[in-house]
């Protein structure tokens, strides 16, 4: 009677590891192309509605922009550092080259280069080119919000 409990446990176990292993690379693949789309979402509303308003609607609570060499912690700070902007005519381009994401599906990150282009007070034009990285957090609604950008 126990061996035949123990042979219907190890089968059981088996079905069930075969079945959820196949899954989680699917489900690793599906986060994967949901950052994606987060990410070129990200992007296209900076270039509809402006920097601020992308910046604002993708950040996490607790989101940190690194600019320069200092750190701004929290939305309201990166609003805050938005509306002191004197930049005119702001122009930012990205698209990620390598998306990553937990085994576990919660976080994620993504680099790429991108193209900044804006505006100076004093009408001067400033160009920049460089690698991007954002590190992505899955919020309790499913959606995808920065963390680190």
């Amino acid at each position: 009677m126990y061996f035949r409990i123990f042979i219907i446990s190890i089968f059981t176990f088996i079905v069930f590891y075969s079945c959820t292993s196949g899954n989680s690379n699917d489900l690793i693949e599906q986060y994967k192309t949901d950052i994606k789309n987060t990410e070129l979402a990200f992007a296209n509303l900076a270039k509809e509605q402006g920097v601020k308003t992308a910046f604002l609607q993708f950040a996490a609570e607790g989101a940190v922009l690194k600019r320069g060499n200092k750190l701004i912690k929290g939305k309201t700070a990166i609003k805050e550092y938005f509306e002191k902007q004197t930049l005119k005519n702001i122009k930012l381009e990205w698209e990620p080259d390598f998306i990553d994401v937990s085994q576990k599906g919660d976080l994620g990150y993504t680099y790429g280069k991108y193209i900044f282009e804006a505006t100076d007070s004093t009408g001067k034009v400033l160009q920049d080119t460089g690698i991007f990285h954002t590190v992505w957090k899955k919020q309790d609604d499913g959606s995808w919000k920065f963390v680190w950008d």
